[in-house]
């Protein structure tokens, strides 16, 4: 436990909230445009699992990311917030090396993503877990084989260890009888299930998700959450015990508004590619910026427009 104080001591003085000279906007843009960004963040008390640095990136002339600066704390699961179009899931594509910026730096654990060579890149990718909107499995494969995939690819684990992993992993997100089942027999909530097990079964230090309630009804989603969370606070007590150098680190990418408040340790608002404010969810709850509470209050008055 030393190890995680002595960290949380270190991050706690080389932090503070974020109270200084306002920076200019990005090109071609106005004060006025940028007029609701603080850019106050405020910390966490803990290390930076991933960390973007004056992020800037644009696709055909279209700029997206425009001077992004945005922590993700190590041991927490972090929302990445905003309204729709704004950057969010183009961040995840810069963590794990597969877009990198036109200018500025993505950290992961200290390392610059941009600086590493391919195999520097591979090596560094098996930190991640990533589960996509739709689960994204293989529809020729069953349940079981679509979890084993990663495990068969990347390991040289005996099939007797590779079962041992898929079932505990299935178990754990409420799929243990429907192993032999295909994609296309499973319901979409299920669906996401499957693919936050085989997320799970290489144990990434950082774990990915991508709109995870996407196309799921109200009840199914506060379930995905609460499982989101639960699976979240046994890999951190699992790690603390086995005194891993590193805490398990979630990041979910949504617009979800409910998501965010129910599982969020530290909020992202993203905005015109650059963060409006982040912090502690309580304190983001409870912010003066007005466009932090029309956003997370989700209401139709405020400076956010269908525009």
């Amino acid at each position: 436990m030393a190890l995680y104080q002595d960290q949380d001591q270190d991050r706690a003085q080389a932090t503070t909230q974020t109270d200084l000279v306002r920076p200019a906007p990005p090109p071609g843009a106005s004060d006025e445009e940028y007029r609701w960004h603080s850019y106050r963040c405020f910390p966490s008390g803990q290390p930076d699992a991933v960390e973007f640095i004056d992020c800037y990136k644009s696709f055909g002339g279209n700029p997206v990311l425009r001077g992004l600066n945005m922590c993700l704390p190590e041991g927490q699961v972090s929302m990445i917030i905003g309204p729709s179009g704004t950057g969010k899931s183009v961040c995840i594509k810069h963590m794990v090396g597969l877009l990198m910026p036109d200018h500025g730096d993505v950290l992961v654990h200290g390392v610059s993503v941009p600086s590493l060579p391919e195999d520097g890149l591979f090596e560094m990718r098996k930190k991640f877990g990533l589960l996509f909107q739709d689960g994204a499995l293989f529809g020729s494969m069953n349940v079981y084989d679509n979890v084993a995939f990663p495990l068969r690819h990347h390991t040289d684990k005996s099939e007797d260890e590779i079962e041992a992993i898929v079932m505990r992993r299935l178990g754990d997100v409420g799929l243990a009888r429907d192993v032999w089942k295909s994609p296309s027999e499973l319901s979409g909530g299920m669906r996401k299930r499957a693919g936050f097990a085989r997320a799970l079964v290489l144990e990434p230090d950082i774990l990915l998700f991508d709109e995870p309630d996407s196309g799921l009804d109200p009840v199914r989603t506060a379930l995905l959450s609460r499982l989101i969370v639960d699976i979240h606070r046994d890999m951190v007590e699992e790690a603390k015990a086995n005194q891993k150098p590193h805490l398990p680190t979630f990041a979910v990418v949504t617009h979800d508004v409910m998501t965010a408040r129910r599982i969020g340790d530290y909020i992202n608002v993203l905005w015109k590619g650059r963060i409006v404010e982040a912090g502690p969810s309580e304190r983001m709850l409870n912010s003066d910026n007005p466009f932090i509470r029309q956003f997370l209050g989700g209401e139709w008055e405020g400076p956010l427009t269908m525009e």
